[in-house]
């Protein structure tokens, strides 16, 4: 579902230069933002950890890599 936000110019400003010295698009640098405040990205990093425990260096690698898809936003789909 689609959201818009009013945001005032200087934060706006900070938004932009801080998600390109991330390397991500404005929407996803926001995104991950709203996810950090909700907790998703605490639960799902915490998760890792858990499972890390009882799995091999490679199966915790592999892990970690097929939950990087959660961090990836196409700019066409939120801009």
């Amino acid at each position: 579902m689609p959201l818009s936000l009013r945001i005032p110019p200087e934060k706006e400003k900070m938004i932009k230069n801080a998600s390109k010295k991330a390397g991500k698009t404005k929407s996803a640098y926001i995104i991950e933002a709203i996810d950090e405040k909700i907790g998703v990205i605490k639960n799902r990093e915490k998760t890792i950890r858990e499972m890390a425990g009882w799995m091999s260096h490679e199966e915790a690698r592999e892990l970690k890599k097929s939950l990087d898809v959660f961090n990836q936003i196409n700019e066409g789909d939120w801009d």
